[in-house]
């Protein structure tokens, strides 16, 4: 008998483990994999720019604000961040 209780709690403990990577999963929705995925993405060869020298919104990339209002109020590292076509993260 003790070993059928060992493997009775060793499945509740394996199952409750499992349980909780299925929920933290979804509560976090896999911004992780999603994130990576938008950042790995390549142009095709065929793309090109519109006229104006940005990307088109259209295609899920970051565009910045560059209006002067804007521009005055921003820091440095935020700039930086813009102009390597990142989504900043500071303020």
């Amino acid at each position: 008998m003790p070993g059928i209780r060992t493997a009775v709690v060793g499945a509740a403990i394996a199952g409750s483990m499992l349980a909780g990577g299925v929920i933290g999963a979804a509560v976090s929705g896999g911004s992780a994999i999603v994130a990576n995925a938008a950042t790995s993405a390549t142009p095709s060869p065929g793309s090109s720019t519109p006229s104006g020298g940005s990307p088109s919104t259209s295609q899920g990339k970051f565009t910045p604000n560059e209006t002067a209002a804007h521009e005055a109020t921003e820091s440095a590292a935020r700039e930086a961040q813009e102009n390597a076509g990142q989504v900043p993260t500071v303020p």
